[in-house]
């Protein structure tokens, strides 16, 4: 039978650190991811994303996220894509960290995104998975500038970025679901990385690239 990667070849990229792997989310994915989110990922009444997704009912957050995810592969283009990919730690799926480009080939700029239930918060791993992504857009896309954003509020995300090396890079007012927020962009490059002590490993880096029309 023909493997799924092979007519999906983003279903074969996995980045690995010291404790987590991170994949593209398939839909045999899909019950963990929504099973992780149920379980709470922020405050309520504190939303820290742009559409306020995790505040749905249960009972509509699993088909949201489930057109999410296939609304992302349907619309993966050269000129623009959005790579979503499942995090596991110890076995067990705790988030979702995002990396995507527009015009990728003349900007050479990604944008980041993502979440984690909130019995993982508090160890660090916010910051080990954006530090791989950082490591596979630099290094392995040659990408050169990572961008990201987070409301002025969110000490967390800030922090993870300042801990990164990101530098702030200017605040606008958007508009996040019903409310006005003060959002803070921020950008990375290569030079301002603050580059952890441990090496990315990178499987099926090849095929990806190559439908993503990259290298």
């Amino acid at each position: 039978m023909t493997a799924l990667s092979s007519l999906w070849p983003l279903f074969g990229l996995t980045l690995s650190t010291p404790r987590l792997m991170l994949r593209p989310i398939t839909d045999d994915d899909i019950p963990a991811a929504v099973a992780a989110a149920r379980s709470g990922v922020h405050e309520p009444g504190r939303n820290p994303f742009s559409t306020p997704w995790a505040e749905l009912p249960a009972e509509e957050l699993g088909p949201k996220m489930a057109q999410f995810y296939w609304r992302c592969r349907s619309e993966a283009t050269i000129e623009s894509w959005t790579l979503l990919l499942g995090i596991w730690h110890e076995g067990e799926f705790i988030g979702c960290q995002d990396i995507g480009a527009k015009d990728f080939a003349a900007l050479k700029t990604v944008s980041t995104g993502s979440w984690l239930k909130q019995s993982v918060h508090g160890r660090g791993l916010g910051k080990e998975m954006r530090a791989a992504v950082a490591l596979y857009a630099f290094d392995w896309l040659n990408a050169e500038v990572a961008e990201s954003e987070a409301a002025a509020w969110n000490a967390a995300s800030l922090g993870v970025s300042r801990a990164l090396g990101y530098e702030l890079n200017g605040v606008a007012r958007m508009s996040w679901g019903s409310k006005m927020e003060e959002v803070q962009k921020v950008r990375l490059t290569p030079a301002t990385f603050k580059r952890p002590d441990w090496t990315l490993k990178v499987e099926g880096h090849e095929p990806a690239a190559k439908f993503l029309g990259i290298g």
